[in-house]
């Protein structure tokens, strides 16, 4: 219908597609484009046990699905998100007001100290702060639990993006977050769920093994481990995908398995002359 003189035609309501909301190492957004396109044609509830910066949940956007890290304090993040946008949007918009060297340093040092009792609307704010501002976006924990990145150069960093988070906040509150042990995040997993496995990966070379976003390591045991589960999920009438490092001891682990190699642009590295593609496998089972 056309618009009354006088009259402004009404704006079409602006819709925005939820997207990460923290950088992650690891992070799928690069890779989305090689990922959809094999994924099931249909499924039941999602899962994702390495939840990280979650790309592939935010563009799915599953209207049943269960979001799990071990990182406790990234699912306490999205937790406080998906409770109250609003409070986290105000509480950034402060962060972002008074964002300096001397404020960042104050604020991580609040952080690390444990005798420090936050709400989860102030904590999930000064994690997205801290991970927004800091260098290269690299959230790393020293072995005793402290977060201990220095500031990053930005001339604006997006401390706060409302629309991106109330979008985020949406599909996060209609999934179940958990916090622990990837075994136990699907152990409910049944026929026709499909579970995206994004794990720490294999490195591909002694000094490529980056897995300090929490204090726990993620070894070839582990990486065995997850192999078998994987096999369990895909008996168990799941359909499974998992990324990783194009190594030959993955490959190995899961012989059985569509295999394909793609490649992705690695966006975390001091070095930017090191920041190009590499080799990962996309692994499927089940469909």
């Amino acid at each position: 219908m056309p618009a009354k003189p006088g009259r402004a035609a009404p704006t079409p309501a602006r819709v925005v597609e939820a997207s990460p909301i923290v950088k992650w190492v690891g992070g799928k957004s690069r890779l989305l484009a090689q990922l959809l396109p094999r994924l099931p044609e249909t499924y039941g509830r999602y899962y994702e046990p390495f939840a990280g910066g979650a790309a592939m949940f935010f563009r799915l956007a599953p209207e049943a699905a269960v979001l799990n890290d071990f990182n406790a304090d990234l699912v306490a993040t999205y937790r406080a998100i998906a409770g109250d946008t609003d409070a986290v949007i105000r509480r950034l918009e402060l962060h972002r007001k008074h964002h300096a060297e001397k404020h960042y340093y104050e604020v991580r040092a609040r952080w690390n100290d444990r005798s420090v009792s936050w709400s989860p609307v102030d904590r999930a704010a000064a994690f997205i702060y801290l991970n927004k501002t800091c260098y290269n976006g690299l959230w790393r924990v020293n072995r005793s639990g402290g977060f201990n990145v220095p500031m990053g150069r930005y001339v604006d960093p997006p401390i706060c993006v409302p629309d991106a988070l109330h979008a985020a906040g949406a599909v996060l509150a209609r999934a179940e977050l958990r916090s622990g042990d990837y075994r136990a995040a699907v152990a409910d997993a049944g026929p026709g769920d499909f579970v995206y496995f994004d794990p720490p990966y294999d490195p591909v070379a002694p000094t490529a093994n980056f897995t300090s976003y929490t204090r726990d390591a993620f070894g070839p045991d582990d990486q065995r481990a997850l192999a078998g589960l994987a096999r369990e999920l895909v008996e168990r009438g799941c359909r499974v995908m998992l990324s990783n490092s194009d190594t030959p001891f993955i490959r190995s682990l899961y012989r059985g398995f569509r295999v394909d190699r793609v490649q992705c642009a690695r966006a975390i590295n001091c070095n930017a002359a090191k920041r190009g593609d590499v080799d990962e496998v996309v692994v499927m089972g089940g469909y």
